[in-house]
Formats: C-alpha cells, structure tokens, sequence
C-alpha cells in the first residue's frame, strides 16, 4: 500500500497516518522526520540539506527529492508507505513518480482530507499548551479542569506562536497556493480518495480504511 496524504495543516494528516500505518504494516513517513534522520545520519542528502537548514534558507526541491528518494528505497518501504508531508506541490508530486517508476512502482493512493477553513482556524486557535510539563489542550474539545491552568501541574497553559491566528491564516494561504493544485492532480490520474476529515477520528480512520480496501 503507497499512500500519500493531502489536505490543509490541522486536518488530522499526522493522526491518521500513524493508524493507517498500523492497520496496512508500512511506515509513516513525516517529512520533518525524514530530514532530522537524513541529516543526523549525514546522508549525501542530509548533509546538503544541514547546509540550507543552518542558513535559515529552504531546502531546494532537488535535496528534498533527494532525501525522498533516499528513504524510500529502505528496506521497511518495501511493502508500501505513508508519505505525510511530501509531496507539497505539483513539481515534487512529478518527481515522486519517477522515484517510483525507477523501482517500478507507483501510487496507490492519495487520500485528502477536507475540512472547511473556518474550522482549521479553531482547531489551531484554540489549542493551549502547558508552559512548564507541555500537557495539550484545547478550550473547546479538550479544556483544562480551571481555565488557563494545567490540570496535571498546576503551571499556566498558553498559545504557542504557532497556533496565532496570523500565523495560521499565513500557513492556509500558502497551502492553497501551493498545495491545493495536488488535489486536481491526483484526481486526474484517478487516484484521488476525497473523505471528510470534519468527522471523529474513528469514524474518519474507518472510512479511509473502506475506501482503500474498495469497500465503499
């Protein structure tokens, strides 16, 4: 089973990749993952990626094609894998066919979770953070026990900067300029699984499982 998985930030990518992997028994590949491992492994890639990295510059696509390519010629990858997080655009999405035409393989799947823009801004807004033991909550589906305090040490919870609205709001307008384009294509090649990612995260794991399986 090759999957890769498609959809804005906070849609549930990371969750379900994790259960998918266990269901199907093939790695999840997290693209941040994949980097930190390239890189304290020194790669040929990893090495030319720590370049850029401690520059504070982005990785050129060749590099992340590169270390890409590197991981999926592993032993684990085998039998499939979950790709979550690569590819980001239409180019890398190109590169990872002739990855796996070299080895004589392609996709299975591409599996986008949708979930409307509004939503995504709560799911990130809302969730608060223990500054002292890093206990996650959120004040609408998770709240500490007393406000603003974590119920297992007693230390103040807070919005990470990631989770401000101005820094959500940019990382969902560089999604759907770069991103979305994914989706049209994976759908012409007839490989695209639309699934509402609105939904529990049981409900929304047995779904993907059905539509992989050709259940439904």
């Amino acid at each position: 089973m090759r999957i890769v998985l498609l959809g804005p930030p906070g849609a549930g990518k990371g969750t379900q990749a994790k259960k998918i992997a266990g269901e199907f028994g093939v790695p999840h590949i997290s693209t941040g993952d994949m980097f930190r491992k390239a890189v304290a492994e020194k790669t040929p890639m990893g090495i030319k990626a720590d370049e850029f990295m401690k520059k504070g510059l982005l990785v050129p696509d060749e590099i992340v094609v590169g270390i890409v390519d590197e991981r999926l010629r592993l032993p684990d990858c085998q039998k499939g894998f979950i790709l979550d997080g690569f590819p980001r655009t239409v180019a890398q999405a190109e590169s990872l066919e002739e990855i796996l035409s070299k080895q004589g393989l392609k996709l299975d799947a591409a599996v986008n979770f949708e979930v409307p823009q509004e939503e995504l801004i709560e799911r990130f807004t809302g969730r608060r953070v223990c500054e002292s033991c890093g206990a996650s909550y959120h004040i609408k589906y998770n709240p500490p026990k007393e406000a603003g305090i974590c119920d297992k040490c007693g230390s103040k919870v807070v919005t990470r900067p990631d989770d401000r609205i101005e820094t959500v709001t940019e990382r969902l307008k560089v999604y759907e300029e770069q991103s979305r384009p994914l989706v049209q294509f994976y759908k012409d090649k007839g490989l695209l699984i639309d699934i509402d990612g609105t939904k529990s995260i049981d409900e929304v794991f047995e779904k993907i499982v059905s539509r992989l399986r050709g259940e439904s």
